[in-house]
C-alpha cells in the first residue's frame, strides 16, 4: 500500500427531520456540543477557523484545527479536519489532514443525511480511520436525537 493511497468514511441515514432542523443541529455550537463536542468558535461562514478538543495523545495536543470551506443552508457544509502531531509516527494523534462533509436532502420520510470523512492517508491514519469510522456512525445517530429536541 503507497503512503499516497488514502480512504474515506462514509455515512448515510435518513433522519426524521426536516433538513432545517437537521441544519440547525449541524451548525448551532451549543447543539454540536451535544453530538459531537465542543466546537470553540464555529459559525457557519465560509473561510472561519474554529477547534474541537478530544484527549491527547503522545505528543499531540489533543486540538483539531478546523476551518469552514463551503456552507450551502439546509444543503451542504464542509470544514477541513486537521489535527495530530507529526512525532506521533502512526496511531492515535499521526497528522490528520482530512475534510468532513455534510450533504442534507430532504426525502419523504424527513432528511437523508449523509457525511463524508475524506482523505485518510494510509497506512499513517489506519487506526484513525477505523476508529473514527466507528465513531461517525454512533455521531450520526446522535445528531437525530439532538435534532429531536431542536425541532
Amino acid at each position: 500500500m503507497s503512503e499516497t493511497e488514502t480512504k474515506d468514511i462514509v455515512i448515510d441515514e435518513v433522519l426524521p427531520h426536516p433538513a432545517d432542523v437537521v441544519w440547525k443541529t449541524l451548525t448551532t455550537p451549543a447543539l454540536i456540543s451535544r453530538w459531537i463536542m465542543p466546537a470553540d468558535g464555529f459559525e457557519a461562514v465560509e473561510g472561519k477557523a474554529f477547534t474541537f478538543k478530544t484527549n491527547p495523545g503522545g505528543a499531540w495536543d489533543g486540538l483539531i484545527h478546523c476551518r469552514v470551506l463551503e456552507v450551502e443552508p439546509n444543503r451542504r457544509l464542509s470544514y477541513a479536519w486537521k489535527g495530530g502531531h507529526p512525532d506521533n509516527v502512526t496511531g492515535y494523534g499521526a497528522p490528520l489532514d482530512t475534510v468532513v462533509t455534510w450533504t442534507l436532502t430532504p426525502v419523504e420520510a424527513g432528511t437523508r443525511i449523509r457525511m463524508v470523512h475524506a482523505g485518510f492517508v494510509m497506512p499513517r491514519n489506519e487506526g484513525a480511520h477505523h476508529n473514527m469510522g466507528m465513531g461517525w456512525a454512533k455521531i450520526v445517530r446522535q445528531i437525530g436525537a439532538v435534532a429531536s429536541e431542536a425541532a
